[in-house]
């Protein structure tokens, strides 16, 4: 039998301008070119002069795997490794440079949080628009309508638009669909970090129905270690657009998390992009002593310094750090720049043009000793937007001692941001 998906030297490549031009859009370039008429001439000028280079940067490289119908494929890696453009060459949404992806099957892609959703649309109205946009006919969808709900659980808020749905809304109703849908292909990106823990423990038990009692075929990409190991039987492992590794999932889990110790870092600082309307530029991980260290004691404070500028203003966000153990299918942290006295739509806030820092304190014994990751992101919880997220900012807490007073197996079920302190700065 043939596999269902059989990719043979696959390859992508995208073009860079070193005059710091980044991806852009026909209306942006049209625009942009009639705006300012001597602008364009001048970048003109010096690309036929040689002043303006361009670089090849390949996202993938000459990809050969394949997967068998029923199985289940994790896909894992670092952030900026080649993972969603991936997914996005499998599902048809990019063509690959070189190299061919060949699908037997019907595909349904989740890479994007309320992809195909309308948000003057209600719930109700957005599944019928779904459910057409991923291929199913009206009756399959009649059919079916009360089982996506009831997963969702948005019952009370069925009509209601979803604009005004937060971003676990928009995730709970877009699996739901996506999951009822029947494909033979089910591929899911990151999304589902984005909803709770219970509802992350839903959805793997409903890919594990659908690849074991169904016989159909998942392609799951996740920072969650615990759900890759439990829900996949083969993963691979890609670094920098090539595979570093694929075989037993076990085996490249336990060599990537090897690896991501050996190579963390106190401190990332990201490339400038000021095509985003706001971007997080450094990260700092701190000891006690104010020092750079991603190796803090358990009986230490842990200091997280974030540095951020907004290049256009953004009305009700926040910056938001999630914190993941690496091999636990629980979020044992979600922290945001919340009052605690107020809701999180009152604590929104916004944030004008400048650079700001934000230092996040940590108090001791809020982790165990473990490795984990970071992802921190300026988002506005409620519309589905990001304006930057950053991910694998990896630390480990290394153990000293244990209080009796401390119960850790019901901490990680708790959502414990009241206990941080938030102190931000606008720099500039």
């Amino acid at each position: 039998m043939q596999p269902i998906i059989e990719v043979k030297g696959m390859s992508k490549s995208y073009k860079i301008h070193h005059e710091g031009a980044t991806y852009l859009t026909l209306r942006d370039i049209l625009t942009e070119n009639f705006s300012h008429p001597l602008k364009f001439l001048k970048r003109k000028a010096k690309e036929v002069a040689g002043l303006d280079k361009e670089e090849t940067f390949w996202a993938l490289k000459d990809l050969n795997f394949s997967v068998e119908k029923g199985q289940t494929l994790g896909i894992i890696g670092a952030n900026g490794s080649g993972k969603s453009t991936l997914l996005k060459i499998l599902s048809q949404i990019t063509p690959p440079t070189e190299g061919e992806a060949r699908i037997r099957g019907k595909m349904t892609s989740l890479l994007e949080v309320g992809t195909g959703f309308h948000p003057e649309l209600t719930g109700r109205e957005n599944i019928l628009l779904n459910g057409a946009i991923m291929g199913m006919s009206k009756k399959e969808v009649e059919r079916k309508f009360d089982q996506i709900v009831e997963f969702a659980g948005i019952d009370k808020f069925l009509d209601t638009q979803v604009k005004y749905y937060s971003s676990g809304m928009y995730v709970r109703l877009a699996f739901s669909v996506a999951a009822h849908m029947e494909p033979d292909i089910l591929v899911i990106d990151e999304v589902l970090a984005v909803g709770d823990a219970e509802f992350q423990k839903k959805c793997l038990g409903k890919m594990e129905e659908v690849t074991k009692e169904a016989g159909r075929t998942i392609l799951f990409v996740s920072h969650n270690m615990s759900a890759i190991e439990q829900l996949c039987s083969k993963c691979i492992l890609l670094e920098k657009g090539q595979i570093k590794m694929i075989g037993e999932t076990k085996k490249v889990v336990d060599f990537y998390l090897s690896a991501q110790k050996e190579d963390m870092t106190p401190e990332i600082i990201y490339v400038p992009n000021k095509e985003k309307d706001a971007q997080i530029t450094k990260v700092s991980i701190l000891n006690i002593e104010k020092k750079l260290s991603a190796h803090i004691p358990n009986d230490e404070e842990l200091f997280f310094e974030i540095e951020y500028e907004v290049y256009t203003p953004i009305k009700k966000a926040l910056l938001c750090a999630f914190f993941f153990q690496s091999q636990d299918k629980n979020l044992y942290l979600i922290s945001t720049e919340t009052d605690n006295k107020k809701s999180l739509n009152e604590s929104l806030r916004d944030f004008e043009i400048g650079k700001y820092k934000t230092t996040i304190k940590i108090p001791s014994f809020i982790f165990t000793p473990n490795i984990y990751h970071c992802d921190i992101s300026i988002q506005r919880p409620f519309q589905s937007y990001y304006a930057d997220n950053k991910q694998d900012i990896y630390f480990e807490i290394t153990p000293v001692y244990k209080p009796k007073s401390i119960n850790h197996e019901n901490r990680v079920k708790v959502k414990v941001s009241p206990i941080l302190n938030y102190v931000t700065n606008k720099l500039e």
